[in-house]
């Protein structure tokens, strides 16, 4: 009998919390639908900054960083021979590394040098100087081409917590900056919840 009484006590608890479970379930938040539809839009906002002067010139195919701006009279290539370096390091070639002139902190007057924690050139792998929105947005997706081996989670961490990229966020009189990297980020993650989709090449 007291068998029986157990058993009852708890087939009445089931039944009396079961319909909360099954209201505490359906309140679940289902996941957002993939709009691939939506991956070349915003792929266009991220790309809108990646393409900008402060992230372009230093990732080129031929270790000559490039000067660029309505300042500079267009694009030109870095003067005083600068290099990528022979070692493929990025910090330039003996007697002319890049962190000889670019220094920890960066210099406020027009024209002034940028700098900050270890400044050089980015590898070749990564280049994207003058490539197409479609060709770059394939090329980001590939970890064996361009991307250094990463996820794209570790792409977009890298644009807004690696120093160098951060200077490309910094507000200052004499650039023109690239959006805020809190912006951005934002921009990777709707991409990237797209399935990262890319434009199609015309």
């Amino acid at each position: 009998m007291k068998k029986f009484r157990i058993m009852l006590t708890a087939t009445a608890m089931l039944a009396f919390t079961a319909p909360f479970a099954i209201a505490q379930e359906s309140q679940t938040p289902a996941p957002a639908p993939v709009d691939a539809a939506a991956g070349p839009s915003e792929w266009g906002k991220i790309y809108a900054v990646f393409s900008r002067t402060r992230c372009a010139d230093r990732r080129v195919v031929d270790d000559r960083p490039r000067w660029s701006g309505a300042h500079y009279g267009g694009t030109r290539v870095h003067a005083f021979n600068v290099q990528s370096g022979v070692d493929g390091s990025g910090f330039g070639n003996p007697g002319l590394c890049c962190t000889t002139r670019h220094l920890s902190s960066y210099s406020n007057i027009l024209h002034g040098l940028p700098g900050t924690d270890g400044w050089h050139l980015a590898s070749t792998k990564m280049a994207w100087f003058g490539r197409s929105s479609p060709e770059f947005c394939t090329r980001i997706k590939d970890p064996a081409a361009s991307n250094g081996g990463h996820s794209l989670q570790d792409v977009a961490l890298y644009a807004r917590d690696d120093k160098l990229a951060a200077w490309g966020w910094a507000r200052w009189r004499s650039r023109v900056s690239a959006r805020l990297g809190g912006r951005h980020i934002r921009d990777d993650r709707k991409w990237i919840a797209t399935r990262a989709s890319c434009p199609v090449a015309q």
